[in-house]
């Protein structure tokens, strides 16, 4: 496994599951900042176990909040079929960190155009 850091942009709700013994997992569907002028849309899903799920995700950012993860990243078998790119395989990062990150609002417009 690789450990690696990211800029996202939360583009899901998150999504809350529990096991059997009480360990709660959160996934988000999230996108890589990209600063090209290409369409091209990277997602991937955040994979958040226990306390870090629910005090980080649920209370703090909401959808298109710009976030810095810092976890695990791993392949899994793709299970939506609402992504552009028919792919077999999606990416998925275990996070063990997270943080928020600030962008000025006009550089954000200027990149997605």
């Amino acid at each position: 496994m690789n450990y690696a850091s990211f800029i996202v942009k939360i583009i899901g709700k998150p999504e809350q599951s529990f096991f059997e013994n009480d360990i709660s997992v959160t996934e988000v569907l999230v996108k890589l900042c990209q600063i090209r002028n290409k369409k091209l849309e990277i997602t991937l899903r955040l994979s958040l176990w226990g306390n870090l799920a629910y005090d980080t995700i649920q209370q703090y950012y909401q959808i298109n909040a710009y976030i810095i993860v810092e976890g695990y990243i791993s392949l899994r078998e793709n299970i939506s079929d609402s992504y552009r790119i028919p792919i077999d395989k999606q990416v998925e990062i275990s996070v063990f960190k997270i943080y928020p990150f600030l962008l000025n609002n006009i550089r954000i417009t200027e990149i997605e155009k």
